[in-house]
């Protein structure tokens, strides 16, 4: 699976999108401009010591991005899709196909994917549901929601299902 972040804005949650890309074997799409550095210390403290393992990409705008993937494709024939996560599409998260190397992407944090890009990919844009008087979910919290639907439809991929206890073993 793949998380795009189009010009995030806030280190922390970059960090903890990364974080989350490395325990679920994502790989992390940045696309410039930025609104901090990569060195930026509350971007390290949100990944802790999991952004040194995180498969991370940047690209130098939009364009760039795409230009870099050609093989992603608006229908489903088996190559990898992009999914655009807004607040301002017509079907869920839920309610889409994952494959197991699609690409789901974010928005900068107070604008979101720009609307020029949706309007020309409005069958691939998705939302999470929420009530009508808020703006938004939190960006990491979005992310995490869609990417593990994605990877449920998908088994969960290579992930660990089942847990194990430290000290002590389940009783049967």
């Amino acid at each position: 699976m793949n998380i795009v972040l189009l010009e995030p804005e806030i280190p922390f949650n970059t960090g903890a999108i990364g974080r989350t890309c490395v325990a679920t074997d994502t790989a992390l799409h940045l696309i410039r401009p930025y609104g901090f550095i990569l060195s930026d210390r509350n971007l390290k403290r949100a990944g802790l010591d999991y952004w040194e393992k995180l498969r991370l990409f940047e690209y130098k705008n939009y364009d760039s991005f795409l230009m870099e993937h050609p093989e992603i494709s608006e229908t489903s024939s088996g190559s990898p899709r992009l999914w655009y996560a807004t607040t301002k599409a017509e079907r869920t998260y839920a309610d889409v196909s994952y494959g197991p190397n699609d690409y789901i992407m974010f928005g900068k944090e107070t604008a979101g994917i720009p609307e020029e890009i949706l309007v020309r990919h409005r069958a691939s844009c998705i939302r999470i549901p929420m009530c009508s008087d808020e703006r938004s979910l939190n960006l990491s919290n979005a992310a995490a929601v869609i990417l593990y639907e994605a990877l449920r439809q998908n088994s969960f991929l290579k992930l660990e299902t089942k847990g194990r206890l430290h000290r002590k073993e389940w009783e049967s």
